[in-house]
C-alpha cells in the first residue's frame, strides 16, 4: 500500500481499490507503481492533535495549491500538451522543483496515454497520489532526530541570518526542558553583531544555560567550553548555534570544520545532528541555500521554518528529490510548541487534505 492509499484509509476512513498494474518505462513506473519502502505506523497517543496541528499550519499552502489545482483541472483536456504545460508551471510555482515537476507530469502523460485518465476527477487522482507517494519515497518517517543513548546528545545548528535559526534552538530547549531534560547552549556565532546577546535572551527566558564569548571571539573556543560545562553539570543536550555568514564561502567552511573538529575531539560520536535551518517562504532560495550548505558541511537533517506563511509547501519534495537531505523538523507557527519532528503521513494530509478526500 503506497502512502496514498495508507493516508485515505486512515484519516477518510475511505476503502482502497488495488490499480492494475501495466507495463511502463522505468523512471515512470517507479512513480505509478504502489511504494515499497517499509511503512510507517500512525502513533495513537495524540494523534489527532497532531494531524489538527498540521493541517492548521499548512493552510495557506493548502488552499492555495487546491484552488489554483481545481482551476487548472476545470480545463483539463488529456491530449492537450499546453496542458501539461500549464501543469508544469503550476507545480514550479509551489516550489515543487524541477525533477519532481517533470516526474509528475510524465506519470500524467503517460496515463493519458494509455488511456487510464480522460476526466478531471482521473487527472486530480493522479496527480495528488503521485505528489503523496513522492513524498513518501524522498522523507521516509524513520529517519528521526538522532539522540545519543549514552550521554549528552550534541547538536549543530547551520544555516544564513534570518531563517529563524536562533528562535529554533530556542524551541527545541524549551521543549526538551518541559521534559525534565536538562539543555546547555552555546552562542556559536561570534560574527555578527547582536547574536551572542540574542542566544542570550532566548537562554533567560526558556531556562537554559548559555556558554559565549565577545563578539569577535574564537567560536571553536566556545564549542569547547560549552561541552565542558554541559558535560560537568550532567546536561542531556548541547545546541550550538553557527554563524550563517562569513566573509566567503571559504571561511565558512573552514568556521563549521574547526568546530566539528573540536567537538568530535572532545566526544568521538558527535555532532549527533548537523541540522540546516531554512527559512520555507524563500522557496528556490531556500533550496540553493541547502545546496551551498551540503557542499559546505555534512548536514544530517533540515528543519525547515515558517511553514504556516508560505503558499507553497512543495519545499519538502524538491528537498528530497533534488539533495537527498530528510526535512526531521517543520515550524508551523510562533509559539515556543510549534516546532514539530516531521511526520510525513501527517504533512501530506496537511497539504492535501480537501483534495485526497475528493477522490474518495
Amino acid at each position: 500500500m503506497g502512502l496514498f492509499d495508507k493516508i485515505k484509509s486512515a484519516f477518510t476512513g475511505a476503502e482502497t481499490k488495488e490499480q492494475p498494474q501495466v507495463e511502463v518505462e522505468e523512471e515512470v513506473k517507479e512513480v505509478v507503481e504502489d511504494s515499497t519502502a517499509k511503512e510507517t505506523t500512525l502513533e495513537p497517543d495524540n494523534t489527532k492533535q497532531e494531524t489538527d496541528e498540521y493541517e492548521k499550519g499548512l493552510k495557506k499552502s493548502r488552499v492555495s495549491f487546491t484552488r489554483r489545482l481545481n482551476e487548472l483541472l476545470a480545463n483539463f483536456r488529456y491530449e492537450d500538451e499546453e496542458f501539461f504545460e500549464e501543469l508544469e508551471d503550476l507545480l514550479i510555482e509551489s516550489d515543487v522543483g524541477f525533477e519532481a515537476t517533470m516526474q509528475i507530469a510524465d506519470t500524467l502523460r503517460y496515463e493519458a496515454k494509455v488511456e487510464n485518465v480522460k476526466s478531471m476527477k482521473d487527472a486530480e487522482r493522479v496527480i495528488v497520489k503521485t505528489m503523496v507517494d513522492m513524498y513518501g519515497e524522498t522523507n521516509p518517517d524513520h529517519q528521526a532526530f538522532n539522540e545519543n543513548p549514552d550521554g549528552l546528545t550534541v547538536v549543530l545548528f547551520v544555516g544564513v541570518n534570518g531563517v529563524g535559526k536562533t528562535t529554533t534552538i530556542a524551541k527545541m530547549a524549551h521543549q526538551y526542558i518541559d521534559k525534565g531534560k536538562k539543555v546547555v547552549l552555546a552562542a556559536g556565532d561570534t560574527f555578527r553583531a547582536g547574536a551572542i546577546e540574542q542566544l542570550n535572551i532566548w537562554g533567560d527566558r526558556v531556562g537554559a544555560e548559555v556558554i559565549s564569548t565577545k563578539q569577535g571571539g574564537d567560536p571553536a573556543a566556545v564549542v569547547f567550553d560549552s561541552i565542558k560545562t554541559a558535560r560537568d553539570s550532567g546536561a542531556d543536550l548541547l545546541l550550538i548555534d553557527t554563524a550563517g555568514r562569513l566573509q566567503n564561502k571559504k571561511n565558512l567552511m573552514n568556521e563549521l570544520e574547526k568546530m566539528k573538529r573540536v567537538i568530535s575531539r572532545e566526544i568521538p560520536d558527535a555532532p549527533h545532528e548537523t541540522l540546516l535551518v531554512l527559512d520555507a517562504t524563500t522557496g528556490q532560495n531556500a533550496l540553493n541555500q541547502a545546496k551551498i550548505f551540503k557542499e559546505t558541511t555534512d548536514v544530517t537533517g533540515i528543519v525547515l521554518t515558517k511553514m504556516d506563511g508560505t503558499a507553497k509547501g512543495g519545499i519538502v519534495l524538491a528537498i528530497g528529490k533534488e539533495l537527498g537531505i530528510p526535512v526531521k523538523f517543520v515550524g508551523l507557527g510562533e509559539t515556543m510548541n510549534d516546532l514539530h519532528p516531521f511526520d510525513t503521513e501527517k504533512f501530506a494530509y496537511g497539504l492535501f487534505k480537501e483534495l485526497i478526500e475528493q477522490t474518495a
